[in-house]
């Protein structure tokens, strides 16, 4: 089938068009942005893109047009394909019929970490020869890519509670119907489609509705907003985990920067030991979710203990970009409050692990559409107090203040609107030893390889 996609070069999209291509259907797209790694993949994959929404770039025989959720109507695109009757689908209905559909289906849910979970989980069924699917929002550094149908029954999704598209406003994870379901965690996000947190936990339990009473639903001890989720009713067995000693699994941290952790059933007499690459409270708990999903396929926690100790992480979460006078510069998709606090606390607890003397250095580009209507603006101050200094930037479709959050912050901090005299007020602060940790869910100007430019130019490191 003749395939065009519209806003092909988001995360979520550009990795169906693969699996689309994989299936054997000839696939084209367009969009307002393209930039790496996205574009990377899908020139990679032989998949034509057009810049722009001109209705001329979607290809005369066009049978079947999968249209992504930042689409409106206005649209010049849309506006053609509804003028012309061209048969139109969301991208997760067409997933869910077209791949997900007779598959056992391993979703990764919540507010942080589905990325990184998801990855995780995928890379331990891999590991175990389980030969998996998976469509994930990033690019595990274990697979290189993004999106593959896999050679087994299992497929690993990251469920995004996002909505599906214009026409269907329901969030995209309804339409996956996993029989394995991880819940990490639950925060208000997505201010511009959702009014409170109880309408994101109405979403969470239409999920929970999905998944069969033969399946397993995994999520951590004591969060509140998922616990009121399984209230509104659950009909599928729940294992939860935690550091409580009444957990189904416990874990505990084998060194300060949690580089180290043991996870225990309450019911058999074993412990297993990771020890990895990652550090940070947030990966362990990461971790845990995934292995757990894991075992409920069949997969022992030992052997995904192996798997783990082999775990490269994501593109752009903790990714080093590179490293010049002893300065090492970080790419992290960080952009809502706890995710930022999580990591630089991560950061924090591995250079205390280390005995490290350098500082953290954040730089941080708030661009959400959530950060856009300032919800969050009044947690942005502390949630990075664990930083030595910090860099804000003010992008243009914010219309607040962002030198007010600089200003209210424990740490020394500044603000700037423009791009290089952001970059020469970073690289003028340095000191060996330091980390520059970039944060963004956008490309940021390209922001953290361009830190690493200067920094090497610069004639005093």
């Amino acid at each position: 089938m003749r395939l065009h996609i519209l806003g092909i070069c988001g995360t979520f999209m550009g990795s169906l068009a693969q699996l689309a291509k994989q299936l054997g259907h000839q696939v084209s797209g367009s969009d307002a942005g393209v930039y790496p790694p996205m574009s990377d993949q899908l020139q990679a994959a032989g998949i034509a893109l057009t810049e722009g929404f001109d209705p001329a770039g979607i290809p005369a025989d066009t049978e079947l047009v999968i249209i992504g959720n930042a689409m409106s109507r206005g649209n010049p695109s849309v506006e053609y394909v509804l003028d012309r009757g061209i048969p139109y689908m969301s991208g997760p209905q067409w997933l869910g019929q077209e791949v997900l559909n007779g598959r056992w289906v391993l979703a990764a849910a919540g507010t942080h970490g589905k990325t990184t979970t998801s990855s995780m989980l995928a890379w331990i069924l891999e590991y175990a020869g389980m030969k998996p699917g998976f469509l994930i929002g990033g690019v595990p550094q274990n697979f290189a890519v993004s999106a593959r149908l896999g050679e087994s029954p299992f497929f690993v999704i990251e469920a995004d509670e996002y909505d599906t598209a214009f026409f269907d406003k329901r969030s995209k994870f309804v339409h996956y119907r996993p029989r394995t379901l991880i819940m990490n965690n639950l925060e208000f996000d997505h201010a511009d489609i959702f009014p409170d947190l109880a309408a994101i936990e109405r979403q969470f339990h239409h999920l929970v509705r999905t998944v069969p009473a033969s399946g397993q639903i995994i999520l951590p001890q004591g969060e509140a907003a998922l616990e009121r989720v399984l209230t509104m009713g659950c009909w599928t067995p729940v294992v939860r985990f935690g550091q409580q000693t009444d957990c189904d699994w416990q874990w505990q941290t084998g060194s300060d920067d949690m580089s180290v952790f043991t996870i225990r059933s309450r019911e058999q007499d074993f412990a297993v030991t990771v020890n990895w690459q990652l550090s940070g409270l947030h990966n362990i708990r990461n971790a845990v979710a995934a292995m757990l999903a894991a075992r409920h396929v069949g997969v022992a926690p030992g052997v995904a203990a192996e798997a783990l100790s082999e775990f490269a992480s994501v593109k752009r979460r903790m990714e080093l970009v590179g490293e010049a006078g002893g300065i090492r510069i970080y790419d992290d998709f960080a952009h809502h409050p706890t995710a930022i606090a999580t990591t630089l606390e991560g950061a924090r607890a591995s250079l205390l692990q280390g005995s490290a003397a350098g500082r953290i250095l954040a730089v941080l580009e708030p661009r959400s559409n959530t950060m856009k209507l300032g919800v969050h603006k009044a947690e942005l101050a502390h949630s990075v107090s664990a930083a030595d200094q910090v860099f804000w930037f003010q992008p243009e479709n914010i219309d607040w203040s962002l030198a007010e959050v600089a200003a209210a912050g424990s740490v020394p901090a500044a603000s700037f609107t423009d791009h290089e005299q952001l970059i020469a007020a970073v690289v003028a602060a340095l000191q060996p030893g330091d980390q520059v940790i970039v944060m963004s869910n956008g490309s940021f100007a390209g922001m953290p390889r361009r830190l690493l430019a200067a920094l090497q130019q610069a004639p005093e490191i």
